[in-house]
């Protein structure tokens, strides 16, 4: 046996953005650019690791917001249209590039990366990324995890468990449907964690859930063994993990962490700002603003201006580089805690968001790639594994309860509960109340008013997202979170007031039905 684990766990997530009222819409490219930056990019190394014989293990969430789009016709189109776009863009830039060869050889190397996500994502994957996520979940190397319905920050919802029950219920059974059985572990939302959730989590069926370090460090009793051993929740028996600072800092640090390397490729120095308005004009969206195209042919270089172009060849060893320091350290860390908790075999648990590795850090996923072929041949000091592998191999853990905590910055729900967006608290929690009422108090509807309360209850959803919440902190496109919250409201509040007075609109309601379509199987009672 080794002396000691390694989890990492990938948090794949995007918010539900769908707008089939407009046949343009900018942030829809959110999906698009994960699709081509990060999720092909991470299925093609699993593809590589399988074909040459790597042992590796890996956890990911796939939240149920991100695999209703994956699986949504109208969004696989659009995603086509997308890749089409870029492809003739190339074409353009592979001609005008023809007199700078360190040009050119990007241009040449972005060409054949959309090609490639094209054929992947129509041919080889019949559009549907979760057939490639599900083959390597079947085969036991891939650990699929699922998160709350729609990323609902969960303790501030807390004055009304029934709809952190709702949550957690919903994203379970979506999962269940996605994946053909049911998940045994999630992404608890942002980290957020109070005491009780856990108690709904047992209910689902969930075994395990992750917190930031401080969660698990701060439990009553102290854990024994830190972070580095899951704690199980009294009376509910659900293991909690907590995350580990120091691999987190080597790869999340802005000023530490390996994304930030002069030579890898710079995130914010991209054509669609770059180049020549007229020129990049056909290839932007209709109301005309410049906006990233996802081309990008310069290197970090430093703390100015002026950036040097972009070396693949160069990025990919600092990657290799970076991976090699990456398993040393955790050699080291693992060999120091086994002997300060011996025999009991640590775990180090590395969480980071998905999205991560390829779209904000190019090459992150053949980090992670060298990675786990590194693994594969020092797995005499440290071996990948999965929570599940884990609890089998150390069955005996401490109980203890995990104290409130989330991650973000102060590290306790400060980031979904500002000046900036406690306004929507209040509207949420009433819509709660209602919803609970009302399933409560009509349990045999017609056909009619039962569409119309499972509409309900996505509307309810789909408010809660804490995606809203995060964005109106941190100031992106504020307006937009705005409006996803009080549209959704406002849908709630007439389909619970139609339904009171029994006036549902069929027409209406058939719209919203066909642009909020996520949750086919929703059932409104889970609220009751």
């Amino acid at each position: 046996m080794p002396a000691g684990y390694l989890c990492i766990v990938l948090h794949a997530h995007l918010p539900f953005v769908r707008h089939p009222e407009y046949d343009d819409f900018m942030e829809e490219d959110w999906f698009y650019e994960a699709i081509t930056e990060t999720y092909l990019p991470l299925i093609e190394i699993f593809e590589g690791l399988e074909r040459d014989g790597i042992e590796w293990q890996l956890t990911m969430s796939v939240t149920p917001t991100l695999a209703a789009m994956l699986e949504d016709p109208l969004l696989q189109s659009r995603y086509v249209r997308s890749i089409d776009n870029l492809l003739a863009l190339m074409e353009k830039e592979l001609v005008r590039t023809q007199t700078s060869p360190e040009f050119h050889r990007l241009a040449v190397m972005y060409y054949e990366r959309f090609q490639r996500a094209k054929w992947l994502f129509e041919v080889k994957y019949g559009r549907n990324l979760l057939n490639g996520f599900r083959h390597w979940f079947d085969s036991g190397r891939l650990e699929l995890i699922t998160c709350a319905a729609t990323h609902g920050f969960l303790p501030l919802m807390a004055p009304n468990w029934n709809a952190v029950r709702a949550q957690i219920q919903v994203g379970c059974s979506e999962f269940e449907r996605h994946f053909g059985r049911r998940p045994q572990g999630i992404w608890l939302p942002e980290c957020g964690y109070t005491p009780g959730i856990d108690h709904y989590l047992a209910e689902a069926g969930v075994r395990y859930f992750f917190t930031d370090t401080h969660g698990v460090l701060y439990a009553t009793p102290r854990p024994r063994y830190a972070v580095y051993s899951p704690i199980l929740c009294p009376g509910s028996g659900v293991a909690a993990i907590g995350r580990d600072t120091e691999s987190s800092r080597q790869v999340w640090s802005s000023l530490e962490g390996y994304p930030g390397d002069f030579v890898y490729r710079d995130f914010y120095r991209d054509v669609g700002f770059d180049l020549d308005y007229d020129y990049v004009r056909p290839h932007l969206h209709e109301v005309g603003h410049r906006t990233h195209l996802g081309v990008k042919y310069y290197a970090i270089t430093g703390k100015t201006e002026h950036k040097q172009p972009y070396n693949r060849d160069w990025a990919l060893n600092k990657a290799r580089e970076h991976a090699d320091n990456f398993v040393f350290n955790r050699e080291r860390q693992i060999d120091y805690i086994s002997q300060q908790i011996s025999p009991h075999p640590p775990l180090v648990l590395a969480p980071y968001d998905a999205e991560l590795f390829g779209h904000w850090w190019f090459e992150g996923p053949e980090f992670l790639d060298f990675v786990f072929r590194k693994l594969h041949h020092h797995h005499e000091t440290v071996q990948a594994a999965t929570v599940p592998q884990y609890l089998g191999i150390a069955p005996r853990c401490q109980i203890a309860q995990p104290s409130y905590s989330s991650w973000g910055a102060g590290g306790y729900a400060g980031v979904w509960l500002d000046g900036a967006n406690d306004w929507i608290y209040p509207h949420l929690h009433e819509c709660a109340n209602r919803m609970v009422a009302l399933a409560q108090m009509i349990s045999e509807p017609g056909d009619l008013q039962r569409r119309a309360l499972n509409q309900a209850a996505r509307e309810l959803l789909l408010a809660q997202s804490s995606d809203w919440a995060f964005i109106m902190k941190t100031g992106t496109v504020v307006e937009y979170a705005h409006e996803r919250t009080k549209t959704h409201v406002d849908n709630f509040l007439r389909l619970t007031r139609d339904i009171t007075h029994d006036e549902v609109d069929s027409a209406w309601l058939a719209k919203l039905e066909a642009r909020n379509n996520l949750f086919p199987n929703i059932d409104y009672r889970v609220y009751a």
